[in-house]
Protein backbone atom coordinates (compact mmCIF):
# COMPACT_ATOMS: atom_id res chain seq x y z
CA UNK A 1 0.00 0.00 0.00
CA UNK A 2 1.08 3.71 -0.58
CA UNK A 3 2.88 5.79 1.49
CA UNK A 4 0.64 7.21 4.03
CA UNK A 5 2.27 9.98 4.97
CA UNK A 6 3.27 11.39 1.43
CA UNK A 7 -0.12 13.59 0.87
CA UNK A 8 0.63 15.30 4.59
CA UNK A 9 1.39 18.89 2.90
CA UNK A 10 0.47 22.34 3.52
CA UNK A 11 -3.36 21.62 1.91
CA UNK A 12 -4.03 18.46 3.28
CA UNK A 13 -3.37 19.57 6.78
CA UNK A 14 -5.83 22.57 6.12
CA UNK A 15 -8.42 20.50 4.81
CA UNK A 16 -8.68 17.51 7.55
CA UNK A 17 -8.03 20.51 10.52
CA UNK A 18 -10.79 22.46 8.38
CA UNK A 19 -13.27 19.51 8.47
CA UNK A 20 -12.68 18.30 11.55
CA UNK A 21 -13.35 22.01 12.92
CA UNK A 22 -16.87 21.93 10.75
CA UNK A 23 -18.25 18.79 11.50
CA UNK A 24 -20.34 19.58 14.27
CA UNK A 25 -22.10 22.13 12.06
CA UNK A 26 -22.03 20.08 8.63
CA UNK A 27 -25.19 18.52 9.14
CA UNK A 28 -27.26 21.38 9.40
CA UNK A 29 -25.59 23.57 6.94
CA UNK A 30 -24.82 21.43 3.57
CA UNK A 31 -27.79 18.96 2.94
CA UNK A 32 -27.08 19.84 -0.10
CA UNK A 33 -24.58 17.16 -1.27
CA UNK A 34 -27.33 14.57 0.08
CA UNK A 35 -29.51 15.58 -2.72
CA UNK A 36 -26.88 13.76 -5.29
CA UNK A 37 -26.35 10.67 -3.26
CA UNK A 38 -28.60 8.39 -5.16
CA UNK A 39 -27.68 9.15 -8.78
CA UNK A 40 -23.56 8.43 -7.16
CA UNK A 41 -24.84 4.97 -6.05
CA UNK A 42 -26.75 4.17 -8.89
CA UNK A 43 -23.69 5.19 -11.27
CA UNK A 44 -21.33 3.28 -8.79
CA UNK A 45 -24.21 -0.04 -9.05
CA UNK A 46 -24.56 -0.71 -5.38
CA UNK A 47 -27.15 -2.59 -4.28
CA UNK A 48 -27.72 -5.49 -2.32
CA UNK A 49 -24.67 -7.24 -1.22
CA UNK A 50 -22.35 -5.00 -2.79
CA UNK A 51 -18.83 -4.41 -0.90
CA UNK A 52 -18.95 0.04 -0.45
CA UNK A 53 -15.98 1.72 -0.15
CA UNK A 54 -17.61 5.32 1.35
CA UNK A 55 -14.39 7.59 0.72
CA UNK A 56 -14.48 10.70 2.58
CA UNK A 57 -17.50 9.88 3.73
CA UNK A 58 -18.55 12.94 6.19
CA UNK A 59 -20.85 12.03 8.50
CA UNK A 60 -22.52 9.18 6.68
CA UNK A 61 -24.95 9.65 4.17
CA UNK A 62 -23.82 8.21 1.36
CA UNK A 63 -22.67 4.87 3.41
CA UNK A 64 -26.53 5.18 5.16
CA UNK A 65 -28.44 5.20 1.77
CA UNK A 66 -26.02 2.23 0.56
CA UNK A 67 -27.06 0.20 3.62
CA UNK A 68 -30.83 0.91 2.70
CA UNK A 69 -30.13 -0.82 -0.50
CA UNK A 70 -29.00 -3.50 1.14
CA UNK A 71 -25.14 -2.78 0.50
CA UNK A 72 -22.12 -3.42 3.27
CA UNK A 73 -20.42 -0.09 3.44
CA UNK A 74 -17.38 1.09 4.92
CA UNK A 75 -16.88 4.96 5.75
CA UNK A 76 -13.51 6.47 5.62
CA UNK A 77 -12.52 10.16 6.60
CA UNK A 78 -9.55 11.64 7.12
CA UNK A 79 -11.27 14.17 10.05
CA UNK A 80 -11.65 12.67 13.48
CA UNK A 81 -14.52 15.23 13.67
CA UNK A 82 -17.08 13.98 10.75
CA UNK A 83 -16.16 10.43 11.93
CA UNK A 84 -17.84 11.16 15.10
CA UNK A 85 -20.68 12.29 13.31
CA UNK A 86 -20.97 9.57 11.16
CA UNK A 87 -20.37 7.01 13.76
CA UNK A 88 -23.58 8.79 16.09
CA UNK A 89 -25.87 9.01 13.17
CA UNK A 90 -25.01 4.97 12.19
CA UNK A 91 -24.13 3.11 15.26
CA UNK A 92 -24.09 -0.26 13.98
CA UNK A 93 -22.25 0.86 10.89
CA UNK A 94 -18.63 0.55 10.22
CA UNK A 95 -16.35 4.20 10.13
CA UNK A 96 -12.67 3.90 9.47
CA UNK A 97 -10.22 6.34 9.92
CA UNK A 98 -8.03 6.97 7.05
CA UNK A 99 -6.01 8.75 3.99
CA UNK A 100 -8.19 9.07 0.36
CA UNK A 101 -4.45 9.22 -0.86
CA UNK A 102 -3.13 6.00 0.61
CA UNK A 103 -6.02 4.04 1.49
CA UNK A 104 -6.15 1.57 4.62
CA UNK A 105 -7.21 -1.89 2.79
CA UNK A 106 -5.99 -4.34 0.38
CA UNK A 107 -6.35 -4.91 -3.05
CA UNK A 108 -9.59 -5.98 -4.60
CA UNK A 109 -11.19 -5.44 -1.26
CA UNK A 110 -14.50 -3.99 -2.21
CA UNK A 111 -16.78 -4.32 -5.20
CA UNK A 112 -17.94 -0.49 -5.65
CA UNK A 113 -15.87 2.85 -4.26
CA UNK A 114 -17.88 6.14 -4.14
CA UNK A 115 -16.43 9.68 -2.97
CA UNK A 116 -19.02 12.17 -3.30
CA UNK A 117 -17.38 15.64 -3.90
CA UNK A 118 -14.31 14.42 -1.69
CA UNK A 119 -12.38 14.59 -4.43
CA UNK A 120 -12.43 18.44 -4.20
CA UNK A 121 -10.54 18.46 -0.52
CA UNK A 122 -7.58 16.47 -2.09
CA UNK A 123 -3.87 17.72 -2.66
CA UNK A 124 -3.67 14.33 -4.99
CA UNK A 125 -6.94 14.26 -6.68
CA UNK A 126 -5.64 11.39 -9.31
CA UNK A 127 -3.62 9.40 -6.86
CA UNK A 128 -7.18 9.00 -5.00
CA UNK A 129 -8.36 8.00 -8.08
CA UNK A 130 -6.02 5.49 -8.35
CA UNK A 131 -6.08 4.30 -5.13
CA UNK A 132 -9.66 3.67 -5.76
CA UNK A 133 -8.78 1.65 -8.94
CA UNK A 134 -6.60 -0.49 -6.82
CA UNK A 135 -9.30 -1.57 -3.77
CA UNK A 136 -11.45 -2.77 -6.42
CA UNK A 137 -12.18 -5.89 -7.10
CA UNK A 138 -11.91 -6.48 -10.93
CA UNK A 139 -15.28 -5.88 -12.65
CA UNK A 140 -15.67 -3.27 -9.63
CA UNK A 141 -17.54 -0.17 -9.85
CA UNK A 142 -16.20 3.83 -9.10
CA UNK A 143 -18.12 6.98 -9.05
CA UNK A 144 -17.57 10.33 -7.79
CA UNK A 145 -19.10 13.76 -7.58
CA UNK A 146 -17.80 17.34 -8.37
CA UNK A 147 -19.37 20.61 -8.47
CA UNK A 148 -20.09 22.62 -12.05
CA UNK A 149 -20.16 26.17 -11.59
CA UNK A 150 -22.33 26.88 -14.95
CA UNK A 151 -25.87 27.54 -13.76
CA UNK A 152 -25.00 26.67 -10.69
CA UNK A 153 -26.77 29.62 -7.99
CA UNK A 154 -24.93 28.72 -5.39
CA UNK A 155 -21.56 29.35 -6.74
CA UNK A 156 -22.53 31.92 -8.59
CA UNK A 157 -23.52 34.08 -5.90
CA UNK A 158 -20.92 33.68 -3.58
CA UNK A 159 -18.21 34.12 -6.16
CA UNK A 160 -20.04 37.42 -7.08
CA UNK A 161 -19.75 38.69 -3.51
CA UNK A 162 -16.18 38.02 -3.00
CA UNK A 163 -15.52 39.32 -6.18
CA UNK A 164 -17.08 42.73 -5.35
CA UNK A 165 -16.14 43.16 -2.22
CA UNK A 166 -13.62 40.48 -0.45
CA UNK A 167 -9.77 41.55 0.18
CA UNK A 168 -7.18 38.73 -1.19
CA UNK A 169 -6.31 36.10 1.60
CA UNK A 170 -3.48 33.68 1.04
CA UNK A 171 -4.81 30.24 2.05
CA UNK A 172 -2.75 27.33 1.49
CA UNK A 173 -3.36 26.46 -2.51
CA UNK A 174 -4.53 23.11 -3.73
CA UNK A 175 -5.64 21.61 -6.90
CA UNK A 176 -8.63 24.04 -8.73
CA UNK A 177 -11.45 23.48 -7.12
CA UNK A 178 -13.92 23.03 -10.44
CA UNK A 179 -11.53 21.03 -12.26
CA UNK A 180 -12.97 17.71 -12.29
CA UNK A 181 -16.49 19.59 -13.32
CA UNK A 182 -14.82 18.67 -16.95
CA UNK A 183 -15.44 15.54 -18.34
CA UNK A 184 -12.76 15.17 -20.10
CA UNK A 185 -10.25 15.76 -16.79
CA UNK A 186 -12.57 13.05 -15.04
CA UNK A 187 -11.90 10.54 -18.31
CA UNK A 188 -7.96 11.59 -17.86
CA UNK A 189 -8.17 10.62 -14.67
CA UNK A 190 -10.22 7.68 -14.43
CA UNK A 191 -8.31 6.30 -17.83
CA UNK A 192 -4.43 6.69 -16.06
CA UNK A 193 -5.79 5.43 -12.80
CA UNK A 194 -6.43 1.93 -15.19
CA UNK A 195 -10.17 2.00 -15.84
CA UNK A 196 -11.61 0.64 -18.35
CA UNK A 197 -11.79 3.47 -21.04
CA UNK A 198 -15.21 1.59 -22.51
CA UNK A 199 -16.83 2.10 -19.62
CA UNK A 200 -16.12 5.57 -18.34
CA UNK A 201 -19.11 8.00 -18.22
CA UNK A 202 -20.05 11.56 -17.35
CA UNK A 203 -23.31 12.30 -16.13
CA UNK A 204 -24.85 16.28 -15.24
CA UNK A 205 -27.43 16.07 -12.32
CA UNK A 206 -29.56 19.52 -11.86
CA UNK A 207 -31.43 20.10 -8.94
CA UNK A 208 -32.04 22.65 -6.69
CA UNK A 209 -30.90 22.93 -3.20
CA UNK A 210 -33.90 24.67 -0.70
CA UNK A 211 -32.41 26.36 2.03
CA UNK A 212 -35.09 27.94 4.70
CA UNK A 213 -33.57 31.53 4.69
CA UNK A 214 -31.98 33.93 2.86
CA UNK A 215 -28.64 34.19 5.31
CA UNK A 216 -28.02 30.50 5.44
CA UNK A 217 -25.71 29.93 2.79
CA UNK A 218 -24.39 32.93 4.21
CA UNK A 219 -23.80 31.29 7.40
CA UNK A 220 -22.89 28.24 6.15
CA UNK A 221 -19.87 29.55 4.40
CA UNK A 222 -18.67 31.37 7.32
CA UNK A 223 -18.94 28.91 10.04
CA UNK A 224 -19.21 25.28 8.44
CA UNK A 225 -16.77 25.24 5.27
CA UNK A 226 -12.96 25.03 5.29
CA UNK A 227 -11.39 27.71 2.09
CA UNK A 228 -14.50 29.81 1.77
CA UNK A 229 -14.42 30.09 5.86
CA UNK A 230 -10.94 31.00 6.20
CA UNK A 231 -11.36 33.48 3.45
CA UNK A 232 -14.66 35.20 5.48
CA UNK A 233 -12.16 35.09 8.67
CA UNK A 234 -9.89 37.34 7.08
CA UNK A 235 -12.28 39.87 5.59
CA UNK A 236 -12.63 43.00 7.84
CA UNK A 237 -15.74 43.83 9.43
CA UNK A 238 -16.61 46.39 6.96
CA UNK A 239 -16.18 43.97 4.17
CA UNK A 240 -17.73 41.11 5.95
CA UNK A 241 -20.66 43.26 6.09
CA UNK A 242 -20.91 43.84 2.20
CA UNK A 243 -20.16 40.46 1.18
CA UNK A 244 -23.17 38.95 3.69
CA UNK A 245 -25.43 41.52 2.17
CA UNK A 246 -24.42 40.89 -1.79
CA UNK A 247 -25.06 36.91 -0.59
CA UNK A 248 -28.41 37.55 1.14
CA UNK A 249 -29.65 39.87 -1.51
CA UNK A 250 -28.08 36.83 -3.90
CA UNK A 251 -30.19 34.14 -2.34
CA UNK A 252 -33.33 36.77 -2.05
CA UNK A 253 -33.47 36.57 -6.43
CA UNK A 254 -34.67 32.65 -5.59
CA UNK A 255 -37.66 32.72 -3.04
CA UNK A 256 -40.56 30.61 -4.35
CA UNK A 257 -42.89 31.15 -1.30
CA UNK A 258 -41.86 28.68 0.74
CA UNK A 259 -38.34 28.76 0.74
CA UNK A 260 -35.51 29.95 -1.55
CA UNK A 261 -34.78 27.09 -4.24
CA UNK A 262 -31.55 27.29 -5.28
CA UNK A 263 -30.26 25.64 -9.25
CA UNK A 264 -27.08 23.94 -8.34
CA UNK A 265 -25.52 21.75 -10.18
CA UNK A 266 -22.79 18.60 -10.23
CA UNK A 267 -20.75 16.01 -12.04
CA UNK A 268 -20.93 12.43 -11.94
CA UNK A 269 -18.06 10.68 -13.06
CA UNK A 270 -17.83 7.00 -12.66
CA UNK A 271 -16.00 3.63 -14.54
CA UNK A 272 -15.26 0.16 -14.03
CA UNK A 273 -12.05 -1.76 -13.37
CA UNK A 274 -11.50 -4.36 -16.01
CA UNK A 275 -12.33 -7.68 -15.01
CA UNK A 276 -15.71 -9.81 -15.09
Amino acid sequence: MPDRNQARDAFWEFERDGWHRAAPLYERSWNDTRLFVEPLLNAAAVGEGTRLLDVACGPGYVSEAAAARGARPVGLDVAPGMLERARARSPGMQFVEGDAHALPFAGASFEAVTMNFGILHLSRPDAAVAEGRRVLAPGGSYAFTAWVAEDNAQAEIVEAALSEHALPVDVPEGPGFYRFANPEVCRGALEAAGFDPGSIRSETIRTHWRVPSAEFLFEAELHAGVRMTAVLAAQPPERLAAIREAMVEGVRRYDDGDAFALPIVARVASARAPGP
